[in-house]
């Protein structure tokens, strides 16, 4: 008999925030070596909130967290981009 646990509803969201974390830091990297952003960020968390408010915070003293907004029918991606990149600028003046 296998003792495999039921996938659950816990279970799939830890994965979604597994995956928007992947997704997420991706895009750091790729903004860090398109020379968009001046440094390397590491999203070593992230929290999302029923409405499409995310918060990824840092550990890095040069920027806290970013926030942004998204919802279905956007790119994820241009967003994240768009937020992370004017975050930087606001805090860096660039």
């Amino acid at each position: 008999m296998c003792s495999r646990k039921p996938y659950s509803v816990e279970m799939k969201a830890e994965t979604d925030i597994e995956n928007t974390k992947v997704r997420i830091q991706e895009t750091l990297d790729e903004l860090f070596s398109e020379r968009l952003i001046p440094f390397r960020l590491t999203a070593n968390k992230m929290n999302a909130d029923s409405t499409g408010v995310f918060i990824i915070p840092f550990s890095d003293g040069r920027i806290p967290s970013i926030r942004f907004s998204w919802k279905n029918g956007e790119s994820f991606k241009e967003v994240v981009r768009a937020a992370i990149v004017d975050g930087v600028e606001k805090e860096w003046s660039l």
